[in-house]
């Protein structure tokens, strides 16, 4: 992974250098509304530090970032947005739809019929003997 702050808009916005409406932000992370949101209250965790994704991210801060999450989780379903549930979303990497290239989770407040939707394709059941594997390669390379 590159580590780059140039033209970085969330290090400009967790050093005050580009306004967004925060509601929350300790020494490890800010969380903002997203000025893209798919539904109301939308909101984006991020870390002070810039990390590309996953594998740049520390995993203590990424422990943190998940506890805020969960926290304005629960926080929006206390609020006036009054949600009806939440989706957690983290696109790692191009391949994965992640298009600012600073680690930021999604808390994606829902409600019934808000349009929103991931359409994904019908799985198929893969075979045992792939799935072992595919379980054993991904054992080896735990380190």
């Amino acid at each position: 992974m590159t580590h780059t702050t140039d033209e970085c808009i969330f290090c400009d916005i967790v050093a005050g250098e580009h306004r967004a409406s925060i509601v929350h932000e300790d020494e490890t992370a800010v969380a903002f509304m997203d000025r893209y949101p798919v539904v109301r209250g939308h909101l984006l965790v991020v870390p002070r530090t810039h990390a590309v994704g996953f594998e740049d991210l520390d995993r203590d801060v990424g422990a943190h970032l998940w506890s805020v999450g969960h926290d304005l989780a629960r926080t929006l379903r206390r609020s006036s947005v009054r949600c009806e549930g939440v989706n957690f979303l983290v696109c790692d990497g191009a391949a994965a739809f992640q298009t600012i290239f600073h680690f930021h989770l999604h808390v994606i407040p829902r409600y019934v019929d808000d349009g929103w939707s991931l359409t994904l394709p019908e799985p198929g059941e893969r075979d045992r003997p792939l799935l072992d594997e595919d379980a054993s390669a991904i054992r080896a390379a735990i380190g």
